[in-house]
């Protein structure tokens, strides 16, 4: 998606887990929007009642894929609090057992402001209750938190490799899913960016488009 329209291409996208409540926010597609110029904003928002909102665009029930070159290019938020987000997951991730076949929650891109020079890619499987498993890297990046920026990942039968503004990042054999896995774009509100009580609302997370490449047979 170029995010070229004036509204939310509902034959791609869907409005996430509206009115849930996320740890200190509620999803609120109220948070979503395109500026008609080519570029789609996923705000975190405060009322006047000092509730927080926050935002998510998934493809599940419209778009999923095994394998592939994913790639969004986006500006980070400004402001301590919330952390923004480009994922794929899996509709059985939270099964115990064999991260090939139930698959993995794949973060291409976290980031949040408590750290403003750095990038996360992470990967998480077997649910996330008691067997939770995870690993991640964190990327040492001074230009990340000015300007867009280019987030991207190699997903094979093999391995995953993470790419930054063009450069590898991350490269991992762990817990590589065999299944055919939909995309995520969110905000989030969690205390993981920080006391979202220190934060300045509204904050976003604006992309520029999302793009997925199928390898040649």
């Amino acid at each position: 998606d170029e995010f070229d329209r004036t509204s939310i291409d509902v034959g791609k996208w869907n409005y996430r887990d509206e009115g849930t409540m996320r740890n200190y926010a509620t999803v609120s597609r109220n948070t979503i929007s395109l500026d008609g110029q080519g570029h789609l904003s996923i705000k975190v928002t405060k009322d006047s009642d000092g509730k927080y909102y926050i935002g998510q665009l998934g493809t599940a029930g419209l778009f999923s894929t095994t394998y592939g070159y994913f790639e969004c290019r986006a500006r980070m938020n400004k402001y301590i609090g919330p952390h923004v987000a480009f994922w794929l997951q899996s509709p059985t991730v939270s099964t115990v057992g064999d991260p090939a076949k139930n698959g993995v929650e794949i973060d291409v891109f976290e980031y949040h402001c408590k750290e403003p020079d750095i990038v996360q890619h992470n990967l998480h499987w077997d649910g996330y209750g008691k067997d939770h498993q995870t690993i991640g890297e964190k990327i040492n990046n001074s230009e990340i938190k000015e300007g867009f920026h280019v987030f991207g990942l190699k997903w094979t039968s093999k391995e995953y490799v993470f790419y930054v503004d063009g450069k590898e990042t991350w490269r991992t054999t762990t817990a590589v899913s065999q299944r055919s896995e939909y995309l995520i774009l969110s905000t989030g509100l969690t205390g993981f960016g920080g006391n979202p009580e220190l934060g300045t609302y509204p904050d976003e997370v604006i992309f520029d488009y999302v793009r997925v490449y199928k390898f040649k047979e």
